[in-house]
């Protein structure tokens, strides 16, 4: 390798956030999932959780997501946990991760630029026709929308979900999340840099693990 392909998955892996994800619900478009996967890289997200709780949507996303079609330059570097059990799924989540918000037209709902996005959290986004359905809804810990002024109060999920997601890496690069000391790494990052370098000899295409059921 490359003396400065190591140092960039080196910079890659130590900025690499352990408690920022997303959740897509349903989301139809392989096209939508792969630029998601591709913001989520470049934001610094290692693992992102997908739900496909929808009849007749599973087969079809199972083969998206696992074939080697959807942004295979991200997805060797973000790794999926893909579900088809709603519950499963949430409770998973909570095992690492603290709060769950969603996006959905809401009375209740807050203003992205209101969330404290440098804690520990998963942004959720339901698919391009539905949004989320009320199982994922009911088991979130709160809902946001994007501050919008168009007549068309809807953005694109992967729109949706990239301004999001720089929001949340604006908080946190102003609060030094993204400022790991490379000379006393975190445990963690380090395990992440071998994973990295394995992936990159070895031309892995990104880790996917099935729940289903």
């Amino acid at each position: 390798m490359r003396e400065e392909r190591a140092k960039r998955i080196e910079q890659v892996a130590y900025k690499r956030q352990f408690d920022l994800s997303v959740l897509l619900e349903n989301v139809h478009d392989a096209h939508n999932i792969g630029a998601v996967l591709r913001s989520c890289d470049a934001v610094g997200i290692r693992e992102i959780f997908v739900l496909n709780n929808e009849p007749g949507l599973t087969l079809k996303n199972e083969k998206l997501i696992i074939g080697k079609n959807t942004a295979a330059g991200a997805r060797k570097w973000v790794d999926i946990h893909y579900f088809t059990d709603t519950s499963l799924c949430f409770n998973t989540i909570r095992q690492s991760y603290g709060q769950i918000f969603g996006t959905m037209l809401d009375e209740h709902a807050v203003s992205l630029y209101d969330l404290k996005l440098t804690e520990s959290v998963v942004l959720a986004f339901g698919n391009e026709h539905d949004g989320l359905t009320k199982e994922s809804f009911d088991l979130l810990d709160g809902n946001f929308i994007i501050p919008q002024v168009g007549m068309v109060q809807s953005l694109n999920i992967s729109v949706a979900c990239a301004v999001s997601l720089y929001e949340a890496f604006r908080q946190r690069a102003l609060t030094g999340k993204y400022d790991c000391d490379n000379n006393q790494p975190d445990i963690r990052f380090e395990a992440l840099r071998q994973e990295y370098t394995r992936r990159h000899m070895t031309k892995y295409s990104g880790r996917v693990h099935k729940v289903i059921k």
